[in-house]
Parts: structure tokens; C-alpha cells; sequence
């Protein structure tokens, strides 16, 4: 990981360290930064099609979190960070975004392109057909991993939930997240209605009548 950190510092040359960002960090970011500026990447999309079984999921039920497919465009943010100890920063990087040696391939530069010009910016999980964490599933079925993925920091559906929150807040309108958001939902419903109706029914199919 040092090595690649340092390989990264030097791509920057005498630039700016920009890190972009798409999900949750947008509004959590875990790192310490002196700009922020919004910011769109074409070419890649938001995208739930990284395949997880822990942390809002488990083996037996696996849930999905963002990653940037191929195609289309995304709006989201880029974050300038500090100048100082910058090989540092990006080895903190890596070792919170990157689990495996194995993700490396989904770590990539990207031209972001915002009103105050165009920079060029680290982003993480970068989907690539060649790695099989990525998987690209029909919407439906998408919404029926994150109505059901929960592990022990939360669920899928949660963080689907809040992401669509603080987007609206921040003026990010993204459709497939408004899509998704409302089946999802759909999803949670009728699996309630189904649970109601199965505690109502009487044991073994007797009835009073």
C-alpha cells in the first residue's frame, strides 16, 4: 500500500490532491479537506453493483452499496486535500477504502469537471466486468437485495434512504435513486402487508366461521 501511495502522491505532480466523491462520503466526508467543490464525471454512473456480504449485509442475504459503472454521467462532489504529508493522506485512503490488494483495479483517475474548471481526481470502486464484486442485476432485484440486506451496522435500505435525503438537501436529483428509493419501499410494504396478513390468519387453516 505505501508503494501505491506513493505512486499516486507523484501522479499529482506540483497539483492539488482532489479526491472524488458520489455516496455517503459526500455528506460524511472522513477525511480532512480545504475545498469542495460540485462536480460531474461522464463516462461513469452512480450504480448499486457492488456485491457485499458484511456490513449491511450478510452471506445469507447480501446486499448491494454504490460503486461507478461504466456509462452515462454522475454528479457528485470533488475534495481538495491538504498539500502537506499528501502521501500520507492517500495511504489513509487506501487502507479505509481498500479491503483487498485485490480492489486496486477499481481505484482510478477521473476528469471531474465542475464551474470553477476541470480536475483530475481519485475515485474509489470504479466497476470493471473483470472483478467479480461487481455485479449488474435488473433494477427489481437490485430493490429486493437492499429491502432485505442488514448486518451489524445497519441495513441496505438505510443507506439508500439516507442517501436520497441528503441529496435532495444538497440538490442532487438522480433518478435512478428516486427509482430505486420508491421500490424499495414497495418492496418493505408489501413484505409488511404479507407478515400482517400471514399473524392474522388462523393456525393450520382452521377458521371460527
Amino acid at each position: 500500500m505505501s508503494e501505491l501511495a506513493a505512486k499516486l502522491a507523484s501522479n499529482c505532480g506540483d497539483g492539488s490532491l482532489w479526491l472524488f466523491v458520489y455516496g455517503s462520503l459526500l455528506w460524511k466526508p472522513a477525511f480532512k479537506h480545504l475545498e469542495r467543490r460540485r462536480a460531474v464525471v461522464h463516462g461513469w454512473r452512480r450504480a448499486f453493483c457492488l456485491n457485499i456480504k458484511n456490513y449491511r449485509a450478510t452471506p445469507d442475504t447480501p446486499g448491494l452499496m454504490l460503486a461507478l459503472a461504466r456509462g452515462g454521467s454522475c454528479i457528485g462532489a470533488v475534495f481538495r486535500l491538504p498539500d502537506d504529508d499528501r502521501e500520507a493522506q492517500i495511504l489513509t485512503l487506501l487502507q479505509r477504502e481498500i479491503a483487498y490488494l485485490e480492489d486496486l483495479p477499481a481505484l482510478r483517475w477521473v476528469n471531474a469537471r465542475s464551474t470553477e474548471g476541470t480536475v483530475q481526481a481519485l475515485a474509489f470502486y470504479c466497476a470493471h466486468a473483470a472483478d467479480a464484486d461487481f455485479v449488474y442485476l435488473p433494477e427489481d432485484e437490485q430493490a429486493r437485495r437492499l429491502a432485505t440486506a442488514v448486518g451489524y451496522v445497519g441495513s441496505c435500505a438505510e443507506y439508500l434512504y439516507n442517501t436520497v435525503v441528503h441529496f435532495e438537501e444538497m440538490g442532487i436529483r438522480d433518478s435512478y435513486l428516486w427509482r430505486m428509493q420508491a421500490m424499495v419501499a414497495k418492496e418493505i410494504d408489501d413484505a409488511f402487508a404479507d407478515q400482517m396478513l400471514n399473524a392474522m390468519s388462523p393456525p393450520n387453516g382452521d377458521s371460527t366461521a
